[in-house]
C-alpha cells in the first residue's frame, strides 16, 4: 500500500507552520511535504522534522513571487538566470533536509511569450535543473496542473509533461501526477496512472468539486488506492486538499477507505 504523506501548506493550518509536524506525526503520518521551506531556516524544519520522526518527501523549486500570484517561471524565457539561482537554492535546502526529490511548477505563461518560446525555454530549463539534482543525488519532478484553478498555467495535461520530459532527453525527471488537476483536466485517472507509472514520481490526491478529502466528491478513492496497490505503486502519496471541517476531523477519510 501506498505511503500518505501530510502536506503541511494545506493540512493543519489551524496552528503556525512550524508547529504543524508535531500534529501531522501525533495524527500518525511518517512524511510531510509542502509547497516551499524558503521563508524558514532549515536548520528550523530540520530540528522539526528530526523530534517528530518525520521524512519530508518533497518541496518545489522557487517559483517566483507567489503572493503576487506568479506560480512558477521555467517557462518564462527572460528569466532562465532567476530560475537557475532558485535551483541552487532548493539543492542546499534538499540536501539539508534529506528531501529526495525536488517539484517544479513550470508557470502561467506570460502574454507576449509564442508557445514554440514557452516550451523551448520549459525544455532547457528542466534540463537544467535536472542535470544539477541529478548530481546531487535529487529526482526532479514536474506537475501539470488544472487551468480552471490557475487559468493560463502552461503544463496542463499528463501527455504534454510526458512530452516535455523525453524532449530534455534527462533520466532524472517524472512527473507528479495530481489526483484532483488532472481529475478536472483529463480524467482517466486510472489509465492513465496505469499507462505512465513508470514516470510517475510522486502522486497527490484531493477530490472533486472542492479540492476538499476523499470521500467528499465524485473521484473514486477507494477503487483508485485499490488499484495503486495493485500495480505496485510504492511511493508516497501527498494529501495536498482543503480539510472540509478541520484537519483532524476530515481524516476519518483514511479508515472509511481502508487505508
Amino acid at each position: 500500500m501506498p505511503k500518505f504523506a501530510a502536506n503541511l501548506t494545506m493540512l493543519f493550518n489551524e496552528v503556525g507552520f512550524l508547529d504543524r509536524f508535531g500534529e501531522a506525526a501525533r495524527a500518525g503520518f511518517e512524511g510531510v511535504e509542502f509547497l516551499f521551506p524558503y521563508a524558514y531556516e532549515a536548520t528550523q524544519i530540520a530540528e522539526r522534522l528530526a523530534a517528530n520522526k518525520l521524512a519530508l518527501v518533497l518541496h518545489n523549486l522557487p517559483a517566483g513571487d507567489w503572493d503576487a500570484g506568479e506560480r512558477g517561471i521555467a517557462c518564462h524565457p527572460d528569466r532562465k538566470g532567476e530560475f537557475q539561482d532558485g535551483v541552487g537554492r532548493a539543492i542546499e535546502y534538499a540536501k539539508a533536509l534529506g528531501v529526495p526529490q525536488l517539484n517544479c511548477l513550470v508557470g502561467i505563461k506570460p502574454r507576449n511569450v509564442t508557445d514554440g518560446a514557452a516550451y523551448g525555454t520549459v525544455v532547457d530549463n528542466l534540463r537544467f535543473a535536472a542535470a544539477a539534482l541529478k548530481a546531487e543525488g535529487i529526482g526532479l519532478l514536474v506537475e501539470p496542473i488544472n487551468t480552471f484553478d490557475i487559468p493560463g498555467f502552461y503544463l496542463s495535461g499528463t501527455e504534454q509533461a510526458l512530452g516535455i520530459i523525453r524532449e530534455t532527453g534527462s533520466d532524472n525527471i517524472r512527473v507528479q501526477y495530481d489526483i484532483y488537476h488532472m481529475q478536472r483536466m483529463e480524467g482517466e485517472l486510472a489509465a492513465t496512472i496505469k499507462a505512465s507509472l513508470p514516470m510517475i514520481g510522486h502522486i497527490q490526491l484531493a477530490d472533486n468539486p472542492g479540492r476538499f478529502e476523499p470521500g467528499t466528491g465524485e473521484i473514486n478513492y477507494r477503487y483508485l488506492f485499490g488499484m495503486l496497490d495493485e500495480i505496485g505503486y510504492t511511493g508516497w502519496i501527498g494529501c495536498e486538499y482543503k480539510p472540509k471541517n478541520g484537519t483532524v476531523a476530515g481524516l476519518t477519510w483514511m479508515a472509511e477507505h481502508g487505508v
